[in-house]
């Protein structure tokens, strides 16, 4: 079966021409053309989210501006899915790792919900707001969701800009995993402020964050200020350092391996509006870090990187302003494939 990647672009909050478009986009591995996907889906579709069925391929769910999409056919035709609310921006969507029908998804403003029958209904979740929630000029969101693989009722939030939040019952109910985190503030060089006014803000600026298999309630953090991990679930928190190992340290992304859950990447820049960036790949579940791309030539912040669930072979990644790259051969030899029009900001990159 040919795998597919997929690009979703949408407008960033603060910095984007607004009169370049969004989308979604479709790529065979392999070939060097996109698709654009549109039947069904919003008109100038805002897509932040990409899921991908575990077990059936052709079975793709997306987040928009008024909620979650799916198709059946891999993308040629959308349908909008039974969800309450059309004023909630969908950021983040993921499945539950034993069985499917139940799924996650979070929102801007803040808000997650469940669903049990593969998306057809959802229910609204009771979360909280997290200490040291930071008040910017765009909605909190709920920017990634993480599923403890071998405790599968352990699940963490990133808040995009909040820091996190988790629930140990499956998402009855919620902890803040805060307090830590903003005690990180009071070294130099993780003080960031930019539009609020907190020098936390750095720090509450979650990105993205993982949980693997090899080592069950570590959870690790991508933010504005680096990599963070968790020993413990999120009680407490630690620094990986990755600017002593790497010129960037902006973490938009951070990605196990699905062949190997010792192995981590992530997508590493100089800055939200950056001009440089790269993919990192950690084969000691974070202890080090080095390069994983070469011979590329990157123009904006490394956005995302997805590696696919089949092959362990095939890694991509997306820049903001729409450059993707990609290997096939296990970083041997790297390829460029840009989405049509240079479409800006790519949000999310998913490989079938």
């Amino acid at each position: 079966m040919t795998q597919h990647l997929y690009a979703g672009a949408a407008p960033f909050s603060g910095g984007s021409d607004l009169t370049q478009p969004g989308g979604l986009f479709r790529l065979a591995v392999g070939e060097k053309t996109w698709q654009p996907l549109s039947h069904g889906l919003p008109e100038k579709a805002e897509v932040r989210t990409i899921a991908i069925h575990p077990s059936n391929p052709q079975v793709v769910y997306v987040g928009a501006q008024d909620g979650p999409y799916r198709s059946h056919n891999g993308g040629d035709t959308w349908e909008r899915l039974n969800f309450p609310d059309k004023n909630l921006v969908v950021w983040s969507i993921i499945f539950h790792p034993n069985n499917p029908q139940i799924m996650y998804l979070g929102t801007a403003p803040t808000a997650i919900f469940r669903s049990e029958n593969g998306g057809d209904t959802w229910k609204r979740l009771p979360i909280l707001d997290p200490t040291g929630m930071v008040k910017m000029g765009f909605p909190c969101r709920i920017i990634r969701l993480a599923i403890d693989p071998s405790r599968p009722e352990e699940i963490y939030a990133g808040l995009e800009v909040g820091g996190v939040i988790r629930s140990l019952d499956g998402g009855d109910t919620w902890d803040d995993c805060t307090v830590e985190l903003l005690k990180f503030m009071e070294k130099d060089h993780l003080k960031s402020q930019l539009i609020s006014d907190t020098q936390a803000e750095g720090m509450m600026d979650s990105h993205a964050l993982s949980v693997s298999a090899a080592r069950p309630g570590t959870v690790f953090l991508a933010t504005r200020m680096g990599i963070f991990s968790s020993p413990d679930k999120g009680q407490t928190w630690q620094e990986l350092e990755i600017w002593k190992q790497s010129p960037f340290a902006y973490a938009r992304d951070i990605q196990v391996a699905p062949d190997n859950p010792n192995t981590l990447y992530a997508a590493l820049s100089d800055a939200a509006l950056g001009r440089a960036g790269s993919i990192y790949r950690s084969q000691d579940l974070g202890q080090t870090w080095k390069r994983f791309d070469h011979g590329l030539t990157v123009r904006s912040t490394m956005m995302t990187v997805a590696p696919s669930p089949r092959d362990a072979k095939v890694v991509f990644s997306a820049t903001r302003k729409g450059q993707v790259f990609g290997t096939t051969d296990g970083g041997a030899t790297w390829a460029e494939c840009p989405l049509p029009e240079a479409r800006q900001d790519v949000y999310a990159l998913a490989c079938s």
